[in-house]
């Protein structure tokens, strides 16, 4: 019989694949229940709002002199419009930047050694919470598709379940052929 070593514990705060996560428990965890895997999307998916963020912190110091030099503004506004349109900019984009950060850190994937749970956050006042347990799952495929998926080698991990039990998509995740292997050799484990 094939032995395998169990994965021991990686991963910081931040990770966006962690195993056995140490000191990580999530609202609907049962007392036996064990945190296993725990995923987020690949930190490259982030790029995209990263350098939007960036172009939108440029744009005072590119458009305040441009309307200064150009007539546009009516320069007998009072000195603290020219401080305060600024400052909304950025906090604006902070806001934007904050709340990408956000969606992107609490939009988690966990395997546990019961179940399989999808937590995605929408907004500070909406999340969906579904999971599965490990019986319910009939197959595990992922895909992984482009040039940066495979060079950055991050998924999609395709959950199907039996009966009524919504089917799962972990998106985005890093290494999804270990988290497929995982969940098969979890759901090989778990009596019928």
């Amino acid at each position: 019989e094939k032995k395998t070593k169990a994965p021991t514990a990686s991963g910081g705060a931040l990770s966006a694949f962690m195993v056995r996560p140490k000191g990580i428990h999530f609202e609907t965890q049962e007392p036996l229940e064990e945190v296993l895997l725990l995923m987020r999307r690949h930190p490259i998916t982030n790029v995209s709002w990263i350098l939007s963020v960036i172009a939108l912190l440029t744009v005072p110091f590119f458009l305040g002199p441009v309307f200064l030099g150009s007539g546009l503004l009516n320069t007998d506004m009072p000195v603290g419009y020219f401080l305060v349109l600024p400052l909304m900019w950025f906090l604006g984009t902070f806001g934007y930047a904050f709340a990408a950060f956000l969606h992107w850190y609490f939009n988690v994937y966990i395997v546990t050694n019961h179940r399989i749970v999808d937590i995605d956050w929408l907004n500070l006042l909406y999340r969906r919470h579904s999971s599965t347990q490990l019986e319910k799952i009939q197959d595990v495929t992922y895909k992984q598709g482009g040039i940066l998926d495979s060079f950055f080698d991050f998924g999609t991990v395709l959950i199907q379940t039996a009966g009524t039990d919504p089917n799962f998509e972990f998106e985005s995740v890093p290494q999804p052929n270990k988290v497929m292997s995982q969940l098969n050799e979890l759901i090989e484990k778990k009596p019928s």
